[in-house]
């Protein structure tokens, strides 16, 4: 399978079947961000978003978010939500996933790697062997760079369709 195929492709992380997860035996999501968790451009963690993460803790998951992004807003996000952090990933190198792996008390096999961006999240989880989980961006707000990569994700995925 290519670098560049998501495992799964989603409409939103709500979609992700928690069930089927525990029961293939992965018990551990590393998950960006910006446009994969919240809109680039808000600082709000909406009600269901907050009530998902409980769901998560609740069933035992291990999650931790791993995130390009150094600003301050994203240990406020990952505080807010219970989740550990990784801020600063340098994604798709492996290090930060690495420590986020490490810093949850998990191993690659059990893990999903879940983002919206094929060449950051998706290529860093598939270099490490991990399940991945690509969804839809939440915004249409971006940096230059990611607008320019865009185009490029829209060319893999032709005639791709996230599922509900």
């Amino acid at each position: 399978m290519s670098l560049f195929a998501p495992d799964e492709y989603l409409v939103d992380v709500h979609a992700i079947d928690l069930d089927g997860y525990m029961a293939a035996g992965i018990d551990t999501l590393l998950i960006d961000l910006d446009n994969t968790l919240l809109p680039r451009d808000t600082n709000v963690v909406p009600t269901e978003l907050r009530e998902w993460a409980a769901d998560l803790a609740a069933r035992g998951f291990k999650v931790c978010l791993v995130s390009n992004n150094w600003h301050d807003r994203v240990k406020r996000v990952a505080d807010e939500l219970g989740f550990e952090l990784v801020a600063k990933a340098v994604k798709p190198l492996p290090f930060a996933f690495l420590v986020a792996l490490s810093r949850v008390g998990s191993v690659r096999s059990k893990t999903a790697m879940v983002g919206d961006q094929l060449f950051t999240d998706v290529l860093g989880g598939r270099l490490l062997g991990m399940h991945t989980v690509l969804v839809t961006p939440l915004s249409g707000s971006d940096l230059p760079h990611t607008l320019l990569l865009r185009r490029l994700e829209r060319v893999v995925l032709a005639g791709r369709v996230p599922l509900p």
